[in-house]
């Protein structure tokens, strides 16, 4: 977006745009959610910054009426597979907090210098003032939503001392942490005092059909699911966690309400981050929606189901065997694989509400977790394969790979092919443009939507068998695809494919 865009955005004050960019106003000192309910500055007082932490560097502080910190995050850091994209996947994800800006450099195969002049001159701020921003938005999230005291805020936000915060709140926001907290209403008393409660943000629309991908794919004693709730155990750097997430779509605002059972403080910027991009929260739904509609094929699909979402994943190593176990055969046959591994995976430390385990680490599954399985001795042996890289390190992936690096680490592994590294990259990376075209439930989803290319009556144009005229939204266009494949009759028997998706 140009200035005059920006600025015809926060003129009509758009909500879809929070989080996408901020407004700085020389004349107050202030910086603003696009959606600001104040009257509109004058364009020549107005500077646009693309984080929030740009915006502090340059002496501006949030404004205390449109609280520009209690947004969604941006899409940009999924669909920018850059080394800026990159890092703020990773800074959200709490590196800095555990390893610093060395630790996040190395991720990323640069230099601490040379990370700092690119991200300075690409984001408008350091690796450090972003990691700044996002614990300032962590502890208001947590001043506003909870009853933690100051000193569990600071250090569960990932700051280093109570001082620390302190400061940083009042550069920030203006107002002491205190202060902060009499803005808010808490939640009524009833929640157990050993969890935190908070509400998830989000933009408009969103589909609650993620929560049913989720649930028929859970498994038991680690994940449990419902049409609309989510809930499991999961292991972060520094121990066990367990949290739930449900949805009313009934109450104003169709709040989505995280209820963390069991964490180490340390670890919360973290999970948040992760269940964020669990259920795909900052994604841009009127613009994939635009876009996914506007091809006839999937015009009805989108209708009927706006603000579709796709689905992230708490652990990348996790995913990676759960995908590798769910090729060539169906959602419910791997599930019943997985159960079995899942015997294989140590007791979690704080069992509750029926979640009593953890999904096995690589080196579990390495050692003899793999003897539960059943099925194509090829299949078993690439799992451990795996298994045995990702344990001794030979293999390391995450959140802040772009796809060809993905594909570099991931296909010279046995058993790993084209679709295993979309499908990881979708669910790990968030990628908004992957289309598996060879999968099965793909091309029944096509068949289901009586969508077999042909041409437009009009246009004579002849739709790509891809979709890449949804690009860069492809991704979506699956879970579309994916849908509509589940919600048909049985299909006609599909002859075997290469990797023939665990969708």
């Amino acid at each position: 977006m140009d200035f005059w865009q920006r600025y015809r955005a926060i003129d009509a004050r758009d909500t879809r745009f929070d989080g996408q960019f901020y407004t700085a106003v020389r004349t107050t000192g202030i910086y603003c959610r696009p959606s600001c309910p104040a009257r509109t500055p004058k364009a020549a007082n107005v500077t646009f910054y693309e984080t929030s932490a740009a915006a502090h560097d340059a002496g501006y502080r949030a404004c205390k009426r449109c609280l520009p910190e209690a947004v969604p995050g941006t899409p940009a850091w999924n669909v920018r597979q850059d080394l800026a994209g990159r890092a703020m996947r990773l800074i959200n994800d709490g590196v800095i907090n555990r390893d610093g800006v060395e630790g996040l450099a190395a991720r990323l195969g640069y230099s601490a210098r040379q990370l700092n002049r690119i991200l300075s001159h690409e984001l408008g701020a350091g690796p450090l003032s972003l990691a700044r921003a996002s614990r300032a938005q962590t502890a208001r999230t947590l001043l506003v939503s909870t009853a933690m005291k100051l000193a569990d805020v600071a250090f569960a936000s990932g700051f280093s001392s109570v001082r620390q915060f302190n400061e940083t709140m009042v550069e920030v926001f203006a107002m002491t942490p205190t202060a902060l907290r009499s803005t808010a209403r808490h939640h009524k008393p009833g929640t157990a005092a050993t969890s935190l409660t908070l509400t998830l943000p989000y933009r408009e629309p969103f589909d609650p059909g993620i929560f049913s991908f989720l649930a028929v794919r859970a498994i038991p004693g680690i994940e449990a699911g419902t049409p609309a709730s989510y809930a499991r155990t999961l292991r972060l750097p520094h121990g066990d966690a367990r949290f739930s997430v449900d949805y009313d779509g009934g109450a104003p605002g169709r709040p989505l309400t995280l209820t963390i059972g069991a964490v180490d403080l340390r670890d919360l910027p973290a999970l948040l981050s992760r269940v964020r991009r669990l259920f795909d929260l900052d994604a841009d739904p009127v613009a994939i929606d635009g876009a996914l509609g506007g091809d006839p094929r999937l015009a009805a699909s989108v209708a009927g189901a706006p603000g579709i979402r796709l689905p992230g994943a708490v652990d990348p190593q996790e995913l990676l065997v759960r995908a590798m176990i769910g090729q060539q055969v169906t959602v419910a046959a791997a599930r019943t694989a997985l159960t079995q591994l899942s015997a294989a995976g140590s007791a979690s430390l704080m069992p509750a509400e029926g979640l009593d385990r953890l999904f096995p680490t690589a080196a579990e599954i390495a050692e003899d977790g793999y003897t539960l399985l059943r099925g194509p001795q090829r299949r078993i042996d690439a799992v451990r394969s795996a298994a045995s890289a990702l344990a001794d390190g030979r293999l390391d992936f995450g959140y802040g790979d772009d796809l060809p690096g993905l594909g570099a680490k991931l296909l010279p592994l046995p058993g790993v092919g084209p679709w295993t590294v979309g499908y990881v990259a979708m669910r790990v990376l968030g990628a908004p443009d992957v289309f598996l075209a060879n999968d099965a439930a793909v091309r029944n989803g096509i068949r289901a939507l009586g969508s077999t290319p042909g041409p437009d009556p009009i246009s004579h144009h002849v739709p790509s068998p891809d979709f890449r005229e949804v690009s860069p939204w492809r991704s979506y266009a699956t879970m579309h695809l994916w849908r509509a494949a589940a919600a048909a009759k049985p299909p006609k028997r599909v002859p075997a494919v290469p990797e023939k998706a665990m969708r």
